[in-house]
């Protein structure tokens, strides 16, 4: 199958097989089965496989994966076996935490501009990168070919900033904002509301509760 056949479930697993690999690697495993790789990462051996063969026959029959042969395909299937230029728009505590976080610890990406509409956070630095104005963004997307943009900002303003991303040629946006965000259909936007998140696992302690009850 091609490789934009894959279902959008099966996109989202690939980073997760990847970063098992990259921790496998880092302890000198060469060589992971299936059922192992189902233990890490609590997925099914038949799905894994049936993940991976939308993609290409990577496995030995009763041997398994080589860990490093496995990453590098994988890294070649997602897009990071080259740089992935990042902009981040809003610095708010979240904005700050995430911007840090794929500075120092996200390989596969290079942090090229942060940009935020509060002109006292303007110039003040993150891991020694400048935040910087809004009116900087098209300059930067432009210089250095960003595709990818990240926006931390408040629900009111969100709509505005992808307007002004998708204007400059990003094309995929991990948005935080707590919006639905409208965007042409060549646009990609992945939702991630650590608030909703975090409100449906409490529902899982209710249902805990009530065995307890019951019992």
């Amino acid at each position: 199958m091609s490789r934009r056949n894959a279902p959008k479930s099966v996109i989202k697993r690939l980073p997760v097989y990847l970063r098992i690999l990259d921790n496998l690697i880092r302890r000198d495993v060469e060589i992971i089965s299936s059922r192992v790789l189902s233990e890490e990462t609590g997925f099914t051996a038949e799905q894994i496989r049936k993940d991976l063969a939308y993609f290409g026959a990577f496995g030995t029959r009763g041997t398994g994966y080589n860990t490093t042969y496995l990453r590098e395909k994988l890294l070649r299937i997602i897009g990071l076996d080259k740089e992935t230029k990042l902009v981040v728009v809003g610095v708010g505590h979240l904005g700050k935490a995430l911007t840090r976080y794929n500075i120092t610890k996200n390989p596969y990406v290079n942090v090229v501009g942060i940009f935020d509409a509060n002109p006292e956070e303007h110039g003040s630095e993150i891991e020694g990168h400048k935040v910087m104005p809004m009116e900087e963004m098209p300059r930067v997307i432009k210089e250095h070919d960003v595709k990818v943009a990240m926006i931390t900002v408040p629900a009111e303003p969100a709509q505005d900033v992808v307007d002004q991303l998708v204007e400059n040629g990003i094309t995929a946006i991990l948005n935080f904002a707590p919006t639905k965000l409208h965007v042409p259909e060549e646009v990609h936007v992945h939702n991630a509301d650590l608030t909703i998140e975090l409100q449906s696992l409490i529902y899982y302690t209710l249902e805990d509760e009530k065995k307890n009850y019951a019992e």
